[in-house]
C-alpha cells in the first residue's frame, strides 16, 4: 500500500477555496468507488511543511490510474509520501488540450466556478456504465442550460464533442463572440458560423456550429472537435438534437437568485414570466432531456438547496426512469457559495 498526497489548486474564489479540499476528497472517493475498484482508501487531510494536502492510500497506481486521477477538478500536484516526510512527485497527465484561459478568461456575474464545472462533469462521467471512458473514450456532452458555455469549454478542453441550448439571446451572442475570438487569438484552426434554424419556413432558433482541431495537423486530417449551441428553450431540446445522442448531460440549474430559468407562462408575442424554481423547471425538462441520453449514460445537475430539496430532484429523475447515484461519496458535495446559495449536485444514470 502506497501513501499519496494531493496538493489542491488555489482558486481565485475565496469561498470556493475553503470548500475545495472537502470537495476533491468526495470526488476522489467517487473515482475510487466507480473506476478504481475501491482501491482508494483512508482519504483525509494532512499538513506537510505548513501546507495542507489531501492524502490517501492505494495499491501502487498504474499509468491508467494516474491518468484518471490527473483530471481531478482541483488537483495541482500529486506526490508519493515517503518515510521522513519526503515527497516524490508523480507525473500527472491531464486531458487538457488547451490553455487554462479557455475556462478562466470569461468574467461575468453568476458564472459557475470552473473548478466546480469540471468536478460536476467528472462525477457525472463516473456514474456511466463505462467510467474510464473519461480518459479512454470520447463521450459526447450536452448542457441543456449552457449560459455562456463554461461546461462546453470544459468538454472542449477534454477533447469531447459538446452541445448546449439556452434561451437567453444575450448569453448566446456573448458565447459566440467569445469562442470565435478565443480560437482566433490562440490560432486554433477552426470553422465557426451562426445560422438560423428553420421549421416549416419559419425561423425557430439560432445555431452556432464550431469545428476545431487541437492541432493544425489533426484539423487537416479530419480529427476534429465539434461544439454546437442552440438559442432556444431547453424544454424543446428534442427538436434540435436526436434521441440517445449524448453520453453525458451536465448542467447548473438556476439558483433562484442571480438566475431565472425558463418560461412558465405567457401568451405568444407577450413577455413571458420566468420561473425561479429549479424544481418546477426540472420537472418539466428532465423527461425531455432523458430522451437525449443514451442507455448507460448519466446526467448530473447542480442546484441551490435553499430553493429545492434533494428528495424532490431525486423523485423527478427517478420518474424519468433514471437511477440516482446515492452512495456515500455522492452525498458529500454540498457547499456554500454565498449567503443565499448552498450548492449541491445530484447524478443519475440511464439503465
Amino acid at each position: 500500500m502506497t501513501a499519496y498526497g494531493l496538493l489542491v489548486s488555489p482558486s481565485h474564489n475565496r469561498v470556493y477555496s475553503q470548500a475545495a479540499a472537502e470537495l476533491v476528497r468526495a470526488e476522489l472517493a467517487v473515482f475510487g468507488e466507480r473506476a478504481l475498484g475501491g482501491r482508494i482508501r483512508d482519504i483525509g487531510e494532512t499538513t506537510i511543511g505548513g501546507v495542507a494536502y489531501v492524502t490517501f492510500e492505494a495499491d501502487e497506481l498504474g499509468p491508467a490510474d494516474v491518468r484518471l486521477l490527473s483530471n481531478l477538478s482541483s488537483l495541482y500536484a500529486l506526490f508519493e509520501l515517503r518515510d521522513g516526510g519526503l515527497l516524490r512527485p508523480v507525473t500527472v497527465e491531464p486531458l487538457d488540450l488547451f490553455g487554462s484561459d479557455l475556462l478562466t478568461i470569461q468574467k461575468y456575474s453568476g458564472k459557475t466556478n470552473e473548478h466546480f464545472t469540471k468536478l460536476l462533469l467528472n462525477v457525472t462521467a463516473m456514474a456511466t456504465d463505462s467510467p474510464m471512458d473519461l480518459v479512454t473514450g470520447r463521450p459526447r456532452v450536452l448542457d441543456p442550460m449552457c449560459g455562456r458555455g463554461t461546461t462546453l469549454n470544459q468538454a472542449m478542453m477534454y477533447g469531447f464533442d459538446a452541445a448546449g441550448i439556452d434561451l437567453d439571446a444575450k448569453d448566446f451572442d456573448a458565447y459566440a463572440a467569445f469562442i470565435k475570438t478565443w480560437l482566433r487569438n490562440n490560432r486554433v484552426k477552426h470553422r465557426a458560423e451562426v445560422s438560423n434554424v428553420r421549421r416549416e419556413k419559419s425561423v425557430v432558433a439560432r445555431r452556432l456550429d464550431v469545428t476545431l482541431g487541437a492541432t493544425k495537423e489533426l484539423y487537416k486530417s479530419g480529427e476534429t472537435i465539434g461544439v454546437t449551441v442552440v438559442n432556444a428553450d431547453s424544454l424543446q431540446a428534442g427538436r434540435f438534437f436526436k434521441p440517445a445522442a449524448f453520453d453525458l448531460i451536465v448542467t447548473d440549474a438556476p439558483y433562484g437568485v442571480q438566475h431565472a430559468s425558463r418560461p412558465k407562462g405567457g401568451r405568444p408575442g407577450r413577455r413571458q414570466e420566468l420561473s425561479r424554481s429549479p424544481v418546477e423547471l426540472l420537472a418539466a425538462a428532465v423527461p425531455e432531456w432523458s430522451r437525449l441520453l443514451r442507455p448507460g449514460g448519466a446526467i448530473g445537475i447542480s442546484w441551490n438547496t435553499f430553493v429545492g430539496r434533494r428528495e424532490e430532484l431525486a423523485a423527478i429523475l427517478a420518474g424519468s426512469g433514471l437511477r440516482v447515484a446515492d452512495s456515500e461519496p455522492y452525498l458529500r458535495f454540498r457547499h456554500r457559495v454565498d449567503q443565499a446559495i448552498s450548492r449541491d449536485l445530484i447524478v443519475a444514470a440511464k439503465p
